[in-house]
């Protein structure tokens, strides 16, 4: 098991460039299932949630060739196998995807028990009521998922909830189905732009991209494409923390502003200072940070919304630095009950000031001097907070279980050695 060796203190200085967007990453290795053409992958993370479901799309038969380390090519010219490799799929949520495809091509997904970070309960009745107007029959006799078609056709669905990735799976569904699909209530994410924009190159007829209504109009075929993923929007609002936090100065290469207009407007009200310079973010360095009341001097709450508001992924973020900023902000993190329990770490070893009221509800008083500590990494989110901590705090910190941090954060050590961060990958 990988940790991380932290001497923190030191604030990060410098100029980062995103490793491409995981999120954008995972629908698409699927989306390339439903071709049997050749569909190249520019900007790939090489990180492990995507190794995981190129490795998945291998054995279900797919050809994946890396043209150089970032650029991927995906040819499905024959699916030899309908089952998912059970090991495989208990690493990673996003192997449901894999659902449309193989019910195009093979009428028939078995798909296994998903994984993912275990952040609360994260149902997955979305994806298979959607699949299920789209013509799909789903089958949980054996334990798992089986569902099974004799052809997908298309449907008017309201999703029961703005789920990113059901909204993925009835779209690459959709894009393939006989006839006229509308999808309700739909996530409109970056990465679902990007998912739907990656479909229209390949033939898909799809309209309302970006919007909570999409209208698919159904192809016999689909053919290849060559797309490059944009930089990880939540990678750059983690940066954006870390960096400030340390009293830091930086600036991230190739964003797109627009992805992040919510997630300045929050952080400002913490108090981290940005500004947008072309495709660029800067963030200014502040020797205190003070967090903004709402009127009247009541005490504000931070709660992530669906898009375009404030990420549940930097939930965790927002949380760690609001024990830098001088006041008081209530976190309110309603999508998953089990996203703040890393504070308990964050209050019990590391010395920052925050009460847990309940699984969805953290109050943070700030600053908090934070000291160095060994910790273990909980998720993505949770892991990328605490190694913020560490390199806020003055000492030498451990953080284990590394792993998860490289679920979706790509070499992440040495890409913040390169603003000067002291930290160092240890076995």
């Amino acid at each position: 098991m990988a940790r991380f060796v932290v001497e923190g203190g030191t604030p990060l200085h410098g100029e980062i460039t995103p490793a491409g967007n995981k999120n954008e990453a995972l629908p698409l290795i699927a989306a390339s299932l439903l071709t049997d053409d050749p569909v190249t992958l520019h900007n790939l993370p090489r990180i492990r949630d995507v190794r995981n479901m190129l490795e998945i799309a291998s054995a279900l038969g797919a050809s994946v060739e890396d043209l150089d380390p970032h650029t991927t090519r995906i040819t499905a010219k024959d699916l030899r196998s309908d089952e998912l490799p059970a090991a495989l799929a208990r690493e990673i949520r996003p192997s449901l995807l894999f659902a449309a495809p193989l019910l195009h091509r093979r009428k028939r997904a078995r798909l296994g028990q998903p994984g993912g970070d275990i952040i609360g309960r994260r149902r997955a009745d979305s994806h298979f009521l959607a699949l299920g107007e789209l013509g799909a029959t789903l089958d949980m006799s054996a334990g798992g998922f089986t569902v099974t078609t004799t052809g997908l056709r298309g449907a008017d669905v309201i999703l029961d909830e703005p789920s990113v990735t059901a909204t993925e799976n009835a779209l690459l569904a959709a894009a393939v189905a006989k006839g006229r699909t509308t999808l309700h209530n739909a996530a409109s994410e970056p990465h679902v732009q990007q998912l739907a924009k990656a479909l229209v190159a390949m033939g898909g007829k799809i309209s309302g991209v970006g919007t909570n209504t999409l209208v698919v109009d159904g192809v016999e075929r689909l053919h290849g494409t060559d797309h490059t993923l944009l930089g990880d929007h939540m990678e750059i609002g983690s940066l954006i923390a870390t960096v400030a936090m340390t009293h830091g100065e930086a600036t991230i290469h190739g964003v797109v502003p627009e992805h992040l207009r919510m997630m300045r407007f929050v952080f400002g009200r913490l108090g981290i200072e940005t500004e947008i310079r072309g495709n660029d973010v800067f963030i200014a360095a502040r020797d205190r940070f003070e967090i903004q009341m709402d009127l009247g001097g009541a005490i504000p709450e931070l709660k992530p919304q669906v898009w375009p508001g404030f990420p549940t992924d930097l939930t965790s973020m927002a949380t760690v630095f609001a024990t830098q900023a001088e006041g008081v902000v209530l976190i309110h993190e309603w999508m998953f009950e089990g996203r703040l329990y890393f504070v308990d770490t964050l209050t019990r070893e590391m010395g920052a000031r925050i009460v847990l009221a309940d699984p969805h509800r953290a109050v943070v008083m700030g600053p908090s001097k934070l000291r160095a500590a060994e910790v273990r990494s909980p998720d993505i989110r949770a892991g990328m907070a605490l190694l913020a901590a560490a390199l806020c705090a003055k000492g030498t910190s451990v953080i284990n279980n590394v792993e998860q941090i490289d679920r979706g954060y790509e070499e992440l050590d040495t890409r913040l050695r390169a603003l000067g961060a002291r930290i160092e990958r240890a076995a």
